[in-house]
């Protein structure tokens, strides 16, 4: 038994002792590190029942406790109003160091054992750009993904693509007008909103984009969707995501409107112009339609097809769809409406919006042809990062340069998004971002690096590394925060928050930065020296992972 389940379970004897029936124990990190490695809010969670006060209820713990005498606790501390704080030995880290070395998925979790999550992220749409609205929702979808699958999950990732609709006959109405491709959305959508004749023509171009009735509609349609999905492969592989399924609106809008129209009268009432709608009033929610008055499905029925459609695919426990919190109001009515059609659903789907990405001039809009394109962001961020590199690198290769630069541009990025709680707008600074002084993925990525080039000098085997304690060793904050990792990672997945993961990181990184610089960790006439490797080798090993898990990689050098 370890001895975090010896503690939980020497409470519970405890608390049964006491006369409590049914015991809830919780053993948490407490915040700052000086405070003790495990503590627990057990007194206060139980000392009304027992008609006690909290700080004497965890004082009577303690002493039980102490009693037990067991391995590895070197002091129980009680702080008001009834925290349990336990103090663990040096020969617990001592074991964990050990244990990350001989287990390289140390802290790959349970939590979702036997459980199977589709998770839909990016959503980027033909004819449209691949905008920095899309480069955070694929950080925080394949982010997330990754947590999840750490936490025993079976995880199906896919994307959705809206290759029909008005948006797709604006961008060919303009293309028929010789605008380029690449400014046609932004025009049509202008021209749709202030002119009536151009307004009627792309609402005709939209029908014969379903009739597939025009030779030359089809052609461009075509042509363009095929260009679009062919440039975001080549995005997804520059963010290193991968997606196992691609589903389409030109496929859920037919199999949507099926459903609407079979359960009209039941879920979908008939609204104005012979519209179906969904009286979300009846759920405390607002009305939407479904069905336009021409019979066509909007994106409300789009995804009654979707979620048709990835049901007959995959049977799942948890269906988490990721988008920007300018969609919750139609998610809340759409998820409602499903789960009317689909009841076995209720309680699987899970939408999970964040902010909007911007940088310090403002927000970005694809409608009014201001987009910022992600290319173009990872692009100039990449620049900056040589402009830095090629001062301190110049026997580097360019091409060598340029693929560390790379890693570093969109580690700077992805660390930058992923920071802060999902929901909120995140503006993104080109020079904090690439600092390498802390709080940056910059700066994660050279710790990794320092760390490695250590390892490299010391030219050992892994037979070789020392898991034993030295004499007289004293524990450092590093070998601490080391054994914190699994249950960071536990946190991160139950929650949908990578940003416990950035955060616990970023802390590990300095405190391995703080362990560089106070010990000479090779140094063959230092007996100490072996167990300093390990410890390194351990941080080498806990920080990557914890990277790969944001989607970030860590260079050969920097």
């Amino acid at each position: 038994m370890n001895t975090k389940k010896e503690i939980l379970n020497s409470i519970k004897e405890i608390l049964t002792s006491f006369g409590v029936n049914s015991s809830h124990v919780v053993l948490t990190n407490p915040t700052h590190i000086e405070l003790g490695d495990y503590t627990s809010n057990v007194a206060m969670a139980h000392a009304k029942e027992l008609g006690r006060k909290p700080l004497d209820l965890a004082l009577e713990i303690k002493e039980s406790l102490v009693a037990k005498q067991m391995r590895h606790i070197t002091r129980i501390d009680v702080i008001a109003p009834g925290f349990i704080n336990f103090f663990l030995d040096e020969h617990y880290f001592g074991n964990n160091v050990g244990e990350i070395l001989n287990n390289k998925e140390h802290g790959k979790a349970e939590t979702y054992s036997e459980k199977t999550f589709v998770i839909e992220h990016t959503q980027p749409n033909p004819f449209k750009e691949f905008h920095i609205g899309h480069l955070m929702n694929n950080t925080i979808g394949e982010a997330v993904s990754r947590i999840v699958k750490e936490n025993g999950a079976k995880v199906h990732s896919c994307t959705y693509h809206g290759d029909v609709g008005l948006h797709v006959a604006k961008a060919i109405w303009a293309i028929q007008k010789d605008v380029p491709a690449k400014d046609a959305y932004a025009e049509g959508h202008k021209a749709f909103e202030g002119d009536a004749d151009a307004k009627k023509e792309i609402t005709d171009i939209n029908k014969q984009i379903y009739s597939k009735s025009d030779k030359e509609i089809n052609k461009i349609y075509n042509n363009g969707r095929t260009e679009s999905f062919n440039f975001f492969e080549s995005m997804y592989k520059r963010l290193d995501s991968h997606f196992d399924e691609h589903f389409y609106e030109s496929q859920s809008g037919e199999v949507g409107q099926k459903i609407i129209l079979e359960n009209v009268g039941k879920v979908f009432d008939t609204g104005e112009n012979g519209a179906v709608i969904f009286k979300g009033e009846n759920f405390g929610l607002h009305t939407r339609v479904f069905l336009n008055s021409e019979g066509l499905p909007t994106y409300e029925a789009k995804e009654v097809g979707l979620a048709q459609i990835k049901k007959e695919k995959w049977q799942y426990d948890q269906s988490i769809t990721i988008t920007a919190n300018e969609q919750d109001a139609f998610f809340d009515v759409v998820e409602v409406a499903i789960g009317q059609v689909f009841p076995e659903l209720n309680d699987k789907l899970k939408h999970l919006s964040h902010g909007m990405l911007k940088l310090p001039s403002g927000k970005m809009s694809s409608r009014t042809g201001s987009v910022i394109p992600a290319e173009k962001m990872i692009d100039d961020t990449k620049e900056k990062v040589l402009e830095k590199m090629n001062s301190n690198q110049i026997g580097s290769s360019a091409s060598k340069l340029e693929d560390i630069a790379e890693m570093v541009a969109i580690g700077a990025i992805k660390y930058s998004i992923l920071r802060q709680a999902i929901g909120g707008d995140i503006i993104f600074d080109f020079e904090k971002s690439l600092s390498f002084e802390g709080d940056s993925g910059p700066y994660l990525q050279y710790s990794a690096v320092r760390a490695n080039s250590v390892l490299k000098r010391a030219q050992f085997s892994i037979s070789n590394f020392q898991f034993s304690i030295p004499e007289n060793w004293k524990t450092t904050n590093l070998e601490k925060l080391l054994e914190r990792y699994p249950e960071v990672v536990e946190r991160a997945g139950t929650e949908y928050a990578p940003h416990y993961i950035v955060t616990y990181l970023t802390e590990l990184a300095g405190e391995f930065n703080s362990f560089y610089a106070s010990n000479k960790i090779l140094d063959v006439s230092d007996t100490t020296s072996p167990y300093k490797l390990s410890i390194t080798k351990a941080f080498v090993q806990t920080i990557t992972n914890g990277l790969d898990l944001l989607g970030i990689k860590v260079p050969s050098e920097m």
